[in-house]
């Protein structure tokens, strides 16, 4: 592995995965092999026999390598909750992640690490969440803010939350989610002001994932 990179958002459902696969496919057309993995999934459906998430099957299928879903997605679960209340008996173990990082980051050269949810999601009962994940992990961080009402105070908080805990935040993107929100090439503009960080991309509204599209706005420094 040459680099790596973790995204994490706003909150769930903010294009996290759209974002990864876009990236992916950026650094794909610089020539680098790329893998994607996705730790933790809630929402997840029983596919030939194993529990499988649509997420972490986007990230396998886009990868330069194919490897075993095990490896992509080694928590899955079925309900879509946080995963510290959908675990049951399976919790999430920060080593038993690391250790599977460390056995695909053999295999490309850039690894994308998507996390659950929101930065602060708890992951079990024992006080780990996204944050401690992506600490324990050691990658930094690109942040996927959603632009909708509400994204300046979120992303803020979120950016900030990230620069405390000591990991780097690389650069964010933007993803139009509303596509009837007012102002929001404004929102961006004041969110480029605030987060002294650069911004990658802004993936434009899109009712299915449009990666030829997308990978047009990407500017990675």
């Amino acid at each position: 592995m040459e680099q790596g990179f973790f995204i994490t958002g706003t909150d769930t459902s903010v294009g996290k995965t759209w974002a990864t696969v876009t990236l992916m496919r950026y650094f794909q057309a610089q020539g680098k092999t790329v893998v994607g993995m996705k730790p933790v999934a809630s929402g997840c459906e029983w596919i030939d026999g194993r529990l499988r998430n649509e997420d972490a099957l986007m990230l396998q299928k886009n990868a330069s390598v194919m490897l075993d879903y095990g490896l992509v997605n080694p928590y899955a679960y079925v309900q879509p909750v946080s995963p510290h209340l959908a675990c049951e008996d399976n919790s999430v173990e920060l080593n038993k992640v690391v250790a599977v990082f460390n056995q695909i980051k053999q295999t490309a050269d850039i690894v994308l690490v998507e996390g659950v949810g929101g930065w602060l999601v708890p992951l079990n009962h024992q006080g780990d969440d996204v944050q401690a994940m992506a600490k324990a992990l050691n990658l930094p961080v690109i942040l996927v803010v959603a632009i909708r009402l509400g994204c300046i105070n979120h992303a803020r908080l979120t950016y900030q939350t990230i620069k405390n805990s000591g990991l780097t935040c690389a650069g964010w993107l933007a993803t139009h989610v509303d596509a009837q929100m007012l102002k929001q090439n404004e929102n961006i503009e004041t969110l480029q002001q605030l987060i002294n960080v650069p911004l990658l991309g802004v993936l434009p509204y899109s009712e299915k994932a449009d990666f030829d599209l997308f990978i047009k706005t990407i500017d990675f420094i």
